[in-house]
């Protein structure tokens, strides 16, 4: 599979921008991150994070990027391009089968302001029109609702539970998965 390219331009909609990251930016990741929230609904490992795992993030993105399997990308004000708000990425790309998944998470700061719901919207649209996917797949843990209620805003239509769906911090768990076909209303 061919690599992914960023966005060019990068995606905003006057509010927020999605740009690739930077090794500058690793303090940041890694306090956003380390949010007990991201901690609770994100990291699916026992051990505890690490700013060593933040770092071999950019590498194990930057291969994903190159091997055409995804895109991670910096959610940041429009206008302050440097405080990191959260991330938002394109992963499991199989354009092969005409589908992707998005996933997302915000600093404790940025939540309950609208910027997942943007994040979302833009990079969805992004998918669709350059990617040329058929099929948006979210998935979540069943009690992650902000989560749940951020699908539902950007259009996802919720699917089912998944169970037992993937490893998760020592054990196994259930994930809502919710769909968005092109065809979907806004």
């Amino acid at each position: 599979m061919p690599e992914l390219l960023f966005p060019d331009p990068p995606l905003a909609d006057g509010v927020i921008a999605l740009r690739q990251w930077h090794y500058d930016d690793l303090a940041q990741r890694f306090a956003g991150f380390s949010d007990p929230l991201c901690q609770r609904f994100g990291w699916a490992l026992t051990e505890p994070c690490t700013e060593d795992h933040a770092r071999r993030g950019f590498e194990e993105e930057e291969w994903a990027r190159l091997s055409g399997a995804g895109i991670d990308l910096a959610i940041v004000d429009v206008a302050d391009s440097i405080e990191i708000l959260g991330a938002c990425s394109v992963y499991d790309v199989r354009l092969s089968e005409g589908r992707a998944s998005v996933g997302y998470w915000l600093a404790a700061h940025a939540r309950r302001r609208g910027v997942a719901t943007r994040a979302v919207r833009l990079l969805t649209r992004w998918i669709f029109d350059d990617l040329g996917v058929a099929r948006i797949e979210l998935t979540c843990g069943p009690d992650n609702l902000g989560s749940q209620r951020v699908a539902e805003r950007c259009g996802f239509q919720r699917e089912g539970v998944l169970r037992s769906h993937m490893p998760f911090k020592g054990g196994r768990r259930d994930s809502v998965v919710f769909s968005l076909l092109p065809t979907d209303p806004a």
